[in-house]
């Protein structure tokens, strides 16, 4: 039975810190994804256009503004223009997104699967662009082909543009739909000067800290111009990583459960094992605190053994699944293609503490029916 509740605590604790791990994996590695795209918060021209081209704004006042607010961290001018690309065989929609290369770099960068990111020019518009992997297969192109991009407008024009790299999210929203470029390039079919964009992505030092932080921007910002928080434009994503938070709280209440279960029967076996010993003690002078608290060291020194034995095997496996990639996914279904791991110190900390706590009461519970016992009927026990 001492080796049930050892094992029943470890395995409890290792599957909480593994489940927390991987799920603040998920987490985190789609989170980045959208914020790659879109950052925290979203700075547009009101249009009652649903367009993606959207109407020019001036950035110089814009940005100098934004850079003064403590909780950003970073602003990333972008512009969009829908195009079609055109191969020998195939032909397809795009939104074309202009970046510029001051701050471009760090968020597209941890996408890249092939190739390499666009080179930028100080003399002028590069013609590098980044296909997603979706794209890039559809159109049947590789790193280095060429590619032309017709531009519907008044008159139409056509670029050609090399590919430099290709990027996977694994998010359809994103992989389907955009190409990286210059956003010089932008600006030069719609004949903007270098002042205006098509809108600004506002990353923050704390993401949450979103909502105080828009209700302040959205004070502060004219009339003419929309602020939109990550959460609202792509809502289904954030809605399927609350749901599984839920999820997972709701299983790992049911582990700690079993666990303590366990452990509560585990003592009161102890206890009716020991029935005759409990009279004995009494019998000579032993008060039911003192022999209380050898069962309850017992349960104590069971627990202390179980969880060390559950972090070794939690965090070994969190560290292989880290280092090795053992188990691998189906991005078509997961949006990457590996078990994530992250670690938060933190909430393993809590989940340890949170097991110990369960454990001291499931002890103490049985510990109770000590007093109950008479040492003469406990010592004719057999």
């Amino acid at each position: 039975m001492t080796k049930i509740a050892i094992i029943s605590i470890a395995l409890g604790l290792a599957v909480m810190v593994v489940s927390f791990a991987i799920l603040e994996g998920f987490r985190n590695e789609i989170q980045s994804k959208i914020f790659s795209f879109g950052a925290h918060l979203q700075i547009s021209k009101y249009d009652t256009n649903n367009s993606l081209e959207v109407e020019p704004i001036e950035s110089v006042r814009l940005l100098q503004t934004l850079h003064r607010i403590p909780e950003v961290k970073n602003v990333q001018p972008f512009a969009r223009k829908t195009a079609i690309i055109k191969t020998k065989d195939e032909v397809m929609g795009v939104a074309l997104k202009g970046i510029d290369e001051k701050n471009g770099l760090s968020s597209m960068r941890q996408n890249l699967v092939a190739g390499k990111f666009i080179t930028f020019s100080d003399t002028a518009a590069s013609n590098d662009v980044l296909l997603s992997r979706k794209i890039a297969d559809k159109l049947r192109l590789k790193v280095g082909d060429e590619a032309l991009f017709y531009f519907i407008q008044n008159p139409p024009r056509v670029r050609k543009f090399t590919v430099s790299g290709i990027y996977q999210t694994g998010l359809d929203e994103f992989d389907e739909a955009y190409v990286i470029g210059d956003i010089r390039q932008v600006r030069e079919l719609n004949s903007w000067p270098d002042s205006l964009v098509g809108g600004v992505e506002v990353m923050l030092r704390d993401f949450t800290q979103l909502d105080p932080t828009f209700d302040r921007m959205y004070e502060s910002l004219p009339y003419d111009l929309k602020l939109d928080k990550i959460t609202e434009q792509y809502a289904q994503l954030f809605d399927w990583l609350k749901l599984l938070n839920r999820n997972v709280v709701i299983f790992l209440i049911l582990i700690i459960f079993v666990a303590t279960f366990n452990m509560v029967a585990t003592i009161f076996i102890m206890i009716l094992e020991r029935t005759n010993m409990i009279g004995v003690l009494k019998a000579i002078g032993a008060t039911d605190n003192q022999i209380r608290s050898m069962f309850f060291f017992r349960g104590m020194s069971l627990t202390v053994r179980g969880m060390l034995y559950g972090n070794l095997v939690g965090l070994g496996f969190c560290a292989l699944q880290y280092y090795f990639h053992l188990i691998p996914l189906d991005p078509e279904n997961y949006y990457m293609n590996r078990v994530p791991i992250y670690w938060d110190v933190k909430m393993i900390l809590l989940l340890n503490a949170a097991t110990f706590l369960a454990s001291l009461l499931a002890v103490l519970i049985p510990t109770y029916l000590i007093s109950r016992i008479r040492p003469v009927a406990a010592i004719k026990f057999d």
